[in-house]
């Protein structure tokens, strides 16, 4: 039971952390990933979908992205949705395809985007600690455990909260690394 309780607190923590990495995939560092535009929806037929759902995506050099939509008749709201996306890039439309060409980032981009990163990091600790808050209420209420058993379970809810936020302050340093390497 112990344990379990334990293994739960740990496996939504990482859950927390999976997700970190996945949001801060969309901040675009010197390299364009084609992650920046997970966060982008086009209208097709009436849905709300993922560029990734109807293009597939390529990166032919450093600072562009080649968009290839699967159905030619999603290019017009693709290209769109692009244009009001917070990307601050024109999309062009070529021969059926969509290409991205991205400005070289200035030392004030890429501070946005460290602070964009960091605000990220932030956001996820706070979820590490509601995670330990709701796990230590949970041992608190429940009244078969021992006074020890308690607060050991309380010492291993903190030392994997203690762990996850070492994993966070790691995962926002290799951020800024990426973002400030030119």
């Amino acid at each position: 039971m112990e344990e379990l309780i334990i293994e739960e607190c740990q496996e939504k923590m990482e859950k927390t952390l999976e997700s970190l990495k996945t949001t801060l995939g969309t901040i675009r560092t010197g390299k364009v990933s084609p992650m920046i535009l997970d966060r982008i929806l086009v209208e097709y037929y009436g849905e709300m979908t993922p560029i990734k759902s109807l293009a597939s995506v390529q990166t032919p050099s450093a600072t562009s992205l080649l968009i290839r939509p699967f159905d030619p008749t999603a290019l017009k709201s693709m290209q769109q949705a692009i244009g009001e996306s917070d990307l601050n890039v024109n999309p062009v439309v070529d021969s059926g395809c969509i290409r991205l060409n991205f400005p070289p980032l200035s030392t004030e981009r890429r501070d946005e985007f460290a602070k964009q990163a960091k605000k990220y990091c932030e956001d996820a600790k706070v979820a590490i600690r509601n995670i330990r808050r709701d796990y230590n209420n949970t041992i608190k209420k429940d009244k078969t455990l021992s006074e020890d058993m308690s607060s050991s379970l309380n010492d291993d809810v903190q030392k994997a909260t203690d762990k996850a936020i070492e994993k966070i302050d790691a995962i926002l340093v290799a951020k800024e690394k990426e973002i400030y390497t030119i």
